[in-house]
């Protein structure tokens, strides 16, 4: 069976990153899952943004976290990508849980505290979706959260360290059942290692068709990619 394809941050090879334009690519394609990023606005609602600012990919500038939601939901999100995705919005997790029905990856962003896990998790909640949610992060404090605060919650371990015992040892306090690596870090050994302990190896970002043999052949069962299409259609 072929390893999972998650659109990173939808199919944002093809459509501006975290908009509802890129999940709904993403799903057309036939991806198995989204992965997108979650951070709050100045008056705590759950926004899908991966930069802390807005310049980069919004006509706002500027922290995310310095906006109200409708603040937030006036700036164009997609007109820095092409013309035709002009008047794209910054999405709330909300809206994307209603827009598709995949799994999708959360990546709770680092520094995001408490706060963001509570209202995460209180949004998946209310759309009823905890069982097609995966909760990952780079900061491991944001996962012991989660799991403070949620006995059912799936949780992955992000890392991309080549040493793998702390990124262990965090997937057994968590519970987490998979570790999310650096396609670079994904070598067979690291691997090996991860499923003896139980956890399943997903790799990022990969681009290159030519790059899923490779890492296929070391066991991930899954890969995080900008180009779903890429690995789902025939060449």
């Amino acid at each position: 069976m072929r390893p999972l394809v998650i659109a990173h941050r939808g199919a944002s090879g093809t459509a501006p990153e975290n908009t509802l334009a890129a999940f709904r690519r993403a799903a057309a394609l036939g991806a198995d899952m989204i992965e997108l990023d979650v951070q709050l606005s100045r008056d705590r609602a759950v926004i899908v943004l991966h930069d802390d600012t807005l310049d980069r990919t919004t006509d706002g500038t500027g922290p995310a976290a310095a906006r109200t939601l409708a603040e937030l939901a006036a700036l164009d999100a997609g007109a820095w990508f092409g013309p035709a995705f002009a008047g794209e919005r910054i999405p709330t997790l909300a809206q994307v849980l209603a827009a598709t029905s995949l799994p999708v990856n959360v990546e709770l962003k680092a520094g995001g505290g408490r706060r963001l896990v509570e209202e995460t998790l209180r949004v998946v909640a209310a759309a009823k979706a905890l069982g097609r949610v995966v909760f990952s992060s780079f900061d491991g404090r944001l996962l012991e959260w989660v799991r403070i605060c949620s006995a059912e919650a799936e949780c992955a371990v992000l890392w991309m360290h080549p040493a793998l015992d702390d990124a262990l040892r965090l997937a057994e306090r968590v519970g987490a059942r998979a570790l999310h690596l650096r396609k670079d870090v994904a070598t067979r050994a690291r691997v090996a290692i991860a499923r003896r302990a139980g956890l399943a190896v997903r790799a990022w970002t990969v681009n290159d068709a030519a790059e899923l043999g490779l890492l296929e052949d070391a066991g991930v069962s899954g890969i995080f990619t900008d180009y779903p299409e890429r690995f789902l259609q025939p060449p």
